[in-house]
């Protein structure tokens, strides 16, 4: 099952762009095959225009996209995060993000950063001061708060999917089950039938039997079994009524209808 299968993506993005704004930092939320459910949010030029549109800047960060665990420290020197979305112990995603400072930046790092993967310093450091600067306790905190309300909503959205195929399916055993009853009070109505005509036979023979008189022993006994039969027959048919009457009232309870 895919994340996209039971949670309203529109919903998704707005809490992840509230957060974004909120707190400053970037976000973006990817499915269980790492293809993107969300747009990228507060992305900046720092990360997206400078780090990852250089060739080896985006190698950088793609091998920090795929390692990074919670809240750590990017190869370009901000602060990242990595929150699975998980319910039941199924791995649906997860979100990530932050391209934030958790201090003011040293700026000869960054010129030295630039020069590695090719970027103009100037421009590098032009771009970083735009970088919004928090405390480390605080980048912590926002990015645990979002995944728990994540998670939070992700879960609430898979119980509600899962209740409702249950009741789906619910649904449809019941109406299988009305069309099985419908179905066997016809066949009830040939069995009827079936005993009607057996216990005619069985008279039938008896009489004929009395009529043949000691010639007819042999027709006799045949005539008893057949009028056995008849009276297994329409016990049995009865017996079918008797539990198909139960099995009807209690649909009938659990649908408010008359069968």
């Amino acid at each position: 099952m895919n994340i996209r299968d039971f949670v309203d993506l529109k919903q998704f993005e707005e809490i992840l762009n509230a957060w974004s704004k909120a707190t400053g930092m970037a976000t973006i939320a990817l499915d269980d095959k790492g293809e993107y459910i969300s747009g990228e949010i507060g992305f900046t030029d720092f990360c997206m225009k400078y780090t990852r549109g250089s060739e080896e800047g985006a190698k950088r960060c793609l091998k920090c996209d795929q390692e990074g665990k919670d809240v750590y420290f990017c190869h370009a020197g901000l602060m990242d995060f990595s929150k699975d979305i998980v319910v039941d112990g199924i791995y649906f995603g997860k979100i990530i993000g932050g391209q934030i400072l958790p201090q003011e930046p040293d700026e000869e790092k960054f010129r030295e950063i630039a020069g590695q993967l090719g970027i103009d310093p100037d421009e590098y450091i032009e771009a970083l001061s735009k970088i919004r600067v928090s405390s480390e306790e605080s980048i912590h905190a926002g990015a645990d708060l979002l995944g728990i309300v994540v998670n939070q909503m992700v879960a609430n959205e898979y119980y509600q999917y899962k209740d409702k195929q249950s009741n789906d399916k619910v649904s449809e055993g019941i109406e299988n089950v009305v069309s099985y009853i419908h179905n066997i009070n016809a066949y009830t109505k040939n069995l009827d039938k079936l005993e009607k005509n057996q216990k005619i036979l069985a008279l039938n023979a008896s009489i004929e039997s009395a009529r043949a008189g000691e010639a007819g022993k042999g027709f006799a006994i045949v005539a008893n079994k057949v009028g056995s039969l008849a009276a297994d027959f329409g016990a049995c048919n009865h017996q079918i009524k008797d539990e198909l009457e139960s099995l009807t009232e209690a649909v009938g309870e659990i649908t408010g209808q008359k069968l």
